[in-house]
């Protein structure tokens, strides 16, 4: 894949698709895919009718059949698509008419079926959907409409029939309706599409998932408060005599739903969002209260007959979370965990289709948890987890279900996850959309990186001895050194950085001043690096665990870098304690970066052409102790008071302290230490370039194959 055109940050860089797509693009031409001998595939919307309404597609029994002109599609192979770009919240809705013509072009060349939206998008996405839809007709993208709660008052009223929380999702339903069919006027609104919605996309609307990830807390409480709500008795969908009241209130905007599409003459399979924390099963060895704690049962909302579009039972379903999968006897005892968890999900519902709307693992070098497989949430290459999520879709299709829906289209620098949050918790969260922190996986899921674009290489020390120069460039993700050395190094080198203003401690070995903040070490002969921070600096400190599980400093007052993985729990039922999981981040690894799917690799030794050698380095802004590099702010965790003991929890506050820049030394045995300044400016926009990433050409088959 080539490099791109510059551009900033509301002009998308993105180099070529290069070989990728050329590898997988149709021998049918541009309209159709490649079928047998090369000949296209007529994908063209195929509608049927039922009494009385126009199918573009419906439930058939656990089937969810997609009319088009070539045959009913039956497993729906896709992806997910988000609302923003680096350097924005979605709620800006920064996405540009040229870049869903751009990415709709780049889907359709991967083999992409359908398209999964999560709530109502600016006027202009319709528009270009439809034109690309109109140019490829043979091979159109399929949509798959989202209608997302835009008043989630219920999470603190525990209350969703609340009349704000009720209003808005009837209005919501309306309004996106209207913008599918074209007929939306709506007038500017914070963090809302505005606009005219003139182009009717309601040709290649598949189907419809209808509102949120239930809150556990919230929807328990919201049941109990509104145990007495009655029945919703539709025209078109009815809750079950057994629904809670969140099932009723369901019921009833996927009611309001399909009335509006019913008048339009369509009928289409509607569903409800939904994940494992909210799922109807019951997982006794769940440690975590919260996770089993709610049940919203896609059972419960039944369509008539008068609605021939039918449902389906829709979840956001990962390998990783929550811990009963990984706890749960009869998924621990199966060849795959997390294929039996969704077969148990499968049996459950019954003669319902069960599509898995979300699922896949990040490319990113952070983790958030241990998952079945190896799948966890995150330290993966970019061929590791488009390989993984490959996998997962042909298991899908292989096990039956209706469906799965790659998250996501797009690397989405604004997210954030449970175990990075408090190291950025000093600086506004808005902030965070202005880099791309490596350690939080949930801004890795693309199948497009959006990579920041480095500042430009610069030498702030040059010298005729042991160290002969040092090099620096920068990212919105990571802090690059180039340290030339005379000799290839024989003995371990150290490279000490210094920080904060105040503090500090020797290096690790006992040398340097009382100045340091964070330590690399190499050891060329063991070929291995390793990054600590002092202790007092630890960010795991942050993470809520008991006192007696933050890995305590050496003697040195060094500790190398983590990040945790799961607090310490006991399974129920069992009384088994489990320990405190943590990933050692801080254990750097050898690679080449210049191969942008290596996103694991963070040191490499490098032999000269003059016998020197060049010890090259590449650290996360995260692990440098930043809470936001744009700012130049540092998270300092503060004691609140006393030093907690044994199984308390550890009160450390996140304070933010912002910086001038860091002062760095490289230490080689028996010479004296070279000291240089790094210093930048801080930034208020984001630039980036765009590509796709390394081994997605595996995920492409598995889309094109387990599509027929």
């Amino acid at each position: 894949m080539g490099t791109g055109f510059d551009v900033t940050r509301r002009a998308v860089l993105f180099g070529s698709l290069g070989g990728v797509l050329a590898a997988c693009s149709s021998p049918g031409g541009s309209g159709g895919q490649g079928g047998e001998k090369g000949a296209p595939v007529d994908r063209s919307p195929s509608p049927q009718e039922h009494g009385g309404l126009r199918c573009l597609a419906r439930q058939d029994s656990t089937t969810l059949r997609l009319h088009t002109t070539a045959g009913d599609v039956t497993f729906w192979a896709g992806v997910n698509l988000g609302s923003t770009t680096p350097g924005h919240s979605p709620g800006e809705l920064a996405v540009t008419r040229e870049d869903y013509r751009r990415w709709f072009s780049m889907m359709g060349q991967l083999g992409v079926q359908v398209l999964r939206i999560y709530t109502i998008h600016p006027p202009h996405m319709y528009e270009e959907l439809k034109a690309y839809n109109e140019a490829h007709r043979s091979a159109p993208l399929y949509l798959v409409h989202g209608i997302y709660l835009p008043d989630e008052s219920y999470i603190e009223s525990h209350d969703l029939f609340s009349r704000a929380s009720t209003e808005a999702m009837v209005a919501e339903v309306r309004d996106a309706s209207a913008a599918v069919h074209g007929t939306l006027r709506r007038s500017e609104m914070r963090g809302r599409a505005s606009g005219t919605w003139t182009a009717d996309v309601s040709p290649w609307t598949a189907a419809w998932i209808v509102g949120v990830e239930w809150d556990p807390e919230a929807g328990s409480a919201s049941d109990a408060k509104n145990a007495d709500a009655p029945a919703h008795a539709g025209t078109y969908f009815s809750s079950h005599p057994e629904a809670t009241p969140t099932e009723r209130w369901i019921a009833a905007r996927m009611d309001e739903l399909a009335a509006l599409e019913a008048a339009a003459g369509l009928s289409v399979p509607i569903a409800h969002a939904n994940w494992p924390t909210a799922d109807p099963l019951k997982h006794p060895q769940e440690p975590l209260a919260n996770e089993d704690m709610l049940g919203v049962d896609a059972n419960h909302v039944v369509p008539s007959d008068r609605w021939p579009g039918g449902t389906f039972a829709s979840y956001h379903a990962y390998p990783y979370y929550p811990d009963f999968q990984m706890l749960q006897p009869s998924y621990v005892e199966a060849e795959d965990p997390y294929r039996a968890y969704l077969l148990d999900l499968a049996r459950h519902h019954g003669s319902m289709p069960l599509m898995v709307s979300e699922f896949g693992v990040p490319s990113s070098l952070g983790s958030a948890h241990r998952g079945s497989l190896e799948r966890d949430q995150g330290h993966h290459s970019e061929q590791d987890a488009m390989r993984m999520n490959a996998e997962m879709l042909r298991m899908f299709a292989d096990a039956g279900l209706a469906g799965g829906l790659v998250f996501e289209w797009l690397d989405e620098w604004f997210k954030f996850t449970w175990n990075t949050v408090p190291r950025h918790a000093p600086v506004d969260g808005e902030r965070r959309a202005l880099w791309h922190d490596p350690f939080t996986n949930e801004q890795f899921f693309g199948l497009v990186a959006h990579d920041p674009k480095p500042v430009g290489r610069r030498v702030p020390y040059e010298g005729d001895g042991a160290v002969r120069s040092i090099a620096v460039d920068h990212d919105a993700s990571w802090l690059h050194l180039d340290i030339d050395l005379a000799a290839t190094p024989s003995s371990p080198v150290s490279v000490g950085f210094s920080i904060l203003p105040e503090g500090g401690i020797r290096m690790p070995d006992g040398g340097g001043q009382a100045r340091y903040d964070v330590a690399v070490t190499l050891d060329p002969g063991a070929r291995q690096a390793a990054c600590l921070i002092r202790g007092a600096l630890d960010p795991v400190r942050l993470d809520g665990l008991p006192a007696s599980a933050v890995p305590r400093p050496d003697a040195n007052g060094w500790v190398l870098q983590r990040l945790t993985l799961n607090r310490p729990y006991t399974v129920p039922g069992t009384g088994q304690d489990r320990p405190a999981e943590f990933l050692e981040v801080g254990r750097l690894i050898e690679g080449d970066w210049s191969d942008p799917g290596n996103t694991l690799a963070t040191w490499q030794l490098v032999a000269g052409d003059a016998g020197n050698a060049v010890f090259r380095l590449r650290l996360p802004w995260s692990m440098l102790g930043f809470a936001d590099p744009s700012s130049r702010t540092v998270v300092v965790p503060t004691p609140a008071g006393a030093a907690p003991t044994g199984d308390a929890k550890l009160q450390d506050t996140p304070v933010g302290v912002v910086v001038e820049g860091i002062d760095m030394a490289v230490f080689v045995p028996g010479h004296d230490p070279v000291t240089a300044p790094i210093r930048w400016e801080g930034w208020q926009d984001a630039t980036y370039t765009e590509r796709l990433k390394a081994g997605v050409d595996v995920l492409s088959q598995a889309l094109r194959d387990t599509a027929g």
